[in-house]
């Protein structure tokens, strides 16, 4: 019998008109590809800072970054859920975007993930590529969803006000998802069936978009600012569906690993009483995404800025006095106590998703060893965008050392993505307005 054939890795597969796609890494390649650890990154995003309480109230405590430095930290009661996962995360201080200081402050979440000079852009732009984004562009191959993003409200919500974390190498946001059966089925129903159907919508909305486009195309100059932004923002978005179908066929007779599912509530939303379910439910999904290696590449919004959207109130669902964004103004040591509990609400969500990550095994380790998670926000405390709450969890496969608080001081956040960058094996020269990688940190 003739040896099967060896497929070259670098080998392309024609999707629909004329797309490029690389093929998936299957057995065909070869052992040594085949074999090759995953390197997966998840960014989570939270909005309004974190809290830092003022000194004269006494409650130090409470602070959301560790007070001492090195390995001596110890958790604040607001981060006291993580305690079990020391030796797996790190508190990293001291890191800002130096465009922040330069634009408004409610820029906070379009910037984290990308840096950009909102403040000045480029004629024709104004955003830039997300880490995100930059880290799916080199690990699609391997996957069968080039990125997962998600947010507490779907969509991409407004400049300033955004929905959404992500953006594409054109700088264009990316549209969030925020419904578990919708991420469910996306990720684990990907049958020619449902294929075919949405591949029959997309192009019957590709349609209409193109009818809609021929027959204002003279009235192209009449047409307000806004309206031309959502008109590109609808057509990013129907980009986003076709690569991601396009990437689903090119693996339909690939078996996914068989998995339990038994823990999922499909039917919570984001608009529940009990917000732990809804944030457990999502972190669930994410796992089980990472475990079986459907994607590599995810960001998730936990909170929107300035008191948008519906996770504005899940203070007062949890039993506190007020919503976040009223919280994160308080100069009152009750409102800063309260502040700090809905961060002591959040670690508990995170140790929840990271214990997921734990629980999976992996090639040489637990898929949170082969995983670098980001938690953090674009301001401090009340829309100063300086001093970034950052914390980054696993990848110990991947040469990350733990167990630290480490403080760079007034250091590009940009720094710390490119050293994530880096990490994963991706050979970039520099990531936005990076000076170079962070030295003597956990990288």
């Amino acid at each position: 019998m003739p040896s099967p054939t060896k497929l070259d890795r670098r080998a392309v597969l024609k999707g629909l008109a004329g797309v490029t796609l690389a093929l998936p890494l299957l057995e065909a390649m070869g052992k040594e590809v085949a074999e090759q650890t995953p390197r997966r990154f998840c960014a989570l995003y939270t909005a309004n800072g974190m809290s830092l309480p003022n000194k004269k109230h006494g409650i130090d405590e409470w602070s959301w970054f560790p007070v001492k430095e090195g390995k001596e930290f110890e958790f604040g009661r607001s981060t006291e859920p993580l305690r079990p996962f020391r030796e797996k995360l790190s508190f990293l201080s001291g890191l800002y975007h130096p465009n922040g200081p330069k634009a408004d402050p409610h820029l906070c979440s379009d910037m984290w993930l990308t840096g950009a000079p909102l403040h000045n852009p480029k004629p024709g732009t104004f955003n830039a590529v997300a880490l995100d984004q930059v880290v799916a562009q080199h690990t699609k191959q391997h996957c069968r969803q080039p990125s997962l993003v998600l947010s507490i409200d779907a969509g991409v919500g407004f400049l300033s006000r955004t929905g959404t974390i992500s953006y594409n190498s054109e700088g264009k946001p990316i549209p969030a998802e925020n419904n578990p059966r919708r991420v469910f089925d996306r990720l684990f129903r990907g049958d020619r069936s449902s294929l075919a159907q949405q591949r029959e919508e997309l192009q019957r909305r590709i349609r209409l978009i193109d009818a809609v486009l021929e027959s204002t195309r003279s009235l192209n100059k009449q047409l307000g600012q806004s309206d031309r932004e959502k008109m590109d923002q609808y057509l990013t978005s129907l980009n986003e569906v076709e690569s991601r179908l396009i990437a689903s066929e090119k693996w339909i007779d690939v078996p996914l690993k068989k998995q339990d599912f038994s823990q999922l509530d499909l039917e919570v939303t984001s608009e529940t009483d009990k917000p732990a379910d809804y944030y457990r439910n999502m972190f669930d999904l994410i796992a089980l995404a990472f475990d079986a290696d459907i994607t590599r590449s995810v960001a998730f919004m936990l909170n929107r800025e300035d008191g948008m959207g519906i996770s504005d109130t899940f203070p007062l669902k949890l039993g506190l006095g007020r919503t976040h964004h009223n919280l994160s103004h308080a100069e009152d040591k009750e409102g800063q106590l309260e502040f700090a509990k809905y961060d002591l609400f959040l670690s508990e969500q995170v140790a929840h998703f990271l214990g997921r990550l734990q629980e999976y095994k992996d090639l040489g380790g637990s898929v949170l060893d082969n995983t670098i998670v980001l938690f953090g926000s674009g301001a401090s405390t009340t829309h100063n965008p300086t001093n970034l709450p950052t914390l980054i969890a696993g990848g110990s496969n991947m040469g990350l050392k733990h167990g630290v608080h480490v403080r760079n001081a007034n250091t590009p956040m940009s720094n710390a993505y490119l050293s994530i960058l880096r990490s994963m094996k991706i050979e970039a020269s520099s990531f936005a307005d990076s000076t170079g990688v962070l030295s003597d940190s956990i990288f």
